[in-house]
């Protein structure tokens, strides 16, 4: 099993905008059947306004494929929807991937 972990370094005072986008999107990735999404915020961090994605794959194989899965021309047009305007809210990011040993 594996934890993927992204990690947004947001633009002052944009991280509720970006948590109510990563919420929406969390609801659409498990209706994809991608599994379930745990969505955090700082309250004490290396940055202020930091967002924190974390989801759990069997392999990295299995993360692969979710990336490219398409779902219906709805859902992707959903999914363009919820992400209209990411990059405004984003200074940076960044993504670890943990093999979990227990």
């Amino acid at each position: 099993m594996y934890l993927v972990r992204d990690i947004m370094y947001c633009k002052p005072g944009k991280v509720r905008p970006l948590i109510e986008k990563f919420k929406a999107m969390a609801g659409l990735s498990e209706k994809l059947g991608w599994g379930r999404m745990r969505i955090m915020t700082d309250v004490c961090a290396e940055r202020y306004w930091t967002l924190v994605s974390e989801m759990e794959v069997p392999s990295l194989k299995a993360f692969e494929e979710m990336e490219s899965m398409q779902g219906s021309p709805e859902d992707m047009k959903e999914f363009e929807r919820i992400m209209t305007g990411y990059h405004d809210l984003v200074d940076h990011g960044k993504r670890e991937i943990y093999k979990i040993e227990q």
